[in-house]
């Protein structure tokens, strides 16, 4: 496998607060490389500077050797590297199947005077990101409810909606943040199948999680975070064996770690 983006030297402070400080690590092409650390540790500041919503104070990200810290977000999910929320990019008033038309329009061709006249090219826009969503949300397993209004949805089902709405602007990297959190042990099992998938369809999966039990099972790689430093990275048999990891996580229950 070879190196898809690259995290060099990673810093941002607010005032005299250094939120990251010099992180550095890499994804391979089609992993699932899972980032973890105590609350605090620096893990949402993370994603959101891989993604571009806040800029660098020192350091870059690079995608395919191409720098891509601090262009405007959509630039950045253009490019291909998409970082999916728990929630809010979800639209809870409209059907499931909307919710994931409506995120194709990052890959619109048409312009926005185009979609107001209904020109043809706003049609054929219209037709394809239709047919997309609806195989979106067979592959996911969720096609029976894209009916349904997205607030009446259980939490493993709103956070399957989100991973479809992630796919919907074609990655080649997705950012899933949290994508297990909220659920039972049944829904986990499940997601974690899920997520599997979506990388065996061709996506490249960067996460933050939690869930120590679900992070352990389903990664190839895990980089750990403590105030805002790397302090490991590697497997995840050994990251259960770190010192440094299991320094961090004193005060938490053993199994949490899976230790």
């Amino acid at each position: 496998m070879s190196e898809l983006l690259q995290v060099i030297g990673l810093t941002k402070r607010f005032g005299g607060l250094t939120a990251v400080n010099d992180v550095t690590f890499s994804v391979q092409e089609l992993e699932i490389l899972s980032v973890i650390g105590p609350n605090g540790a620096g893990k949402s500041t993370l994603f959101k500077l891989i993604a571009s919503f806040l800029r660098t104070s020192s350091g870059e990200v690079r995608f395919r050797g191409e720098r891509i810290s601090n262009l405007a977000p959509h630039i950045t999910a253009r490019k291909g590297v998409v970082r999916t929320f728990q929630e809010t990019t979800i639209f809870k008033g409209m059907t499931v199947r909307d919710n994931v038309v409506i995120a194709h329009h990052l890959r619109s061709k048409a312009s926005l005077f185009g979609y107001f006249i209904g020109s043809p090219v706003a049609m054929r826009d219209e037709q394809e990101f239709g047919r997309s969503a609806d195989q979106i949300l067979e592959f996911l397993g969720i096609g029976e409810i894209k009916n349904e209004i997205a607030s009446n949805l259980p939490q493993g089902h709103l956070r399957a909606l989100g991973i479809a709405i992630g796919l919907s602007t074609d990655p080649t990297v997705l950012l899933l943040d949290e994508p297990f959190a909220g659920m039972n042990h049944d829904e986990t099992r499940h997601a974690v199948e899920m997520v599997r998938s979506v990388r065996d369809r061709g996506v490249t999966l960067l996460l933050v999680e939690h869930d120590m039990s679900a992070v352990m099972n389903i990664s190839d790689r895990i980089v750990v975070l403590n105030f805002g430093e790397k302090i490991a990275e590697g497997t995840p048999a050994e990251i259960q064996r770190n010192e440094k990891v299991i320094e961090a996580y004193l005060g938490i229950e053993d199994e949490s770690i899976g230790l």
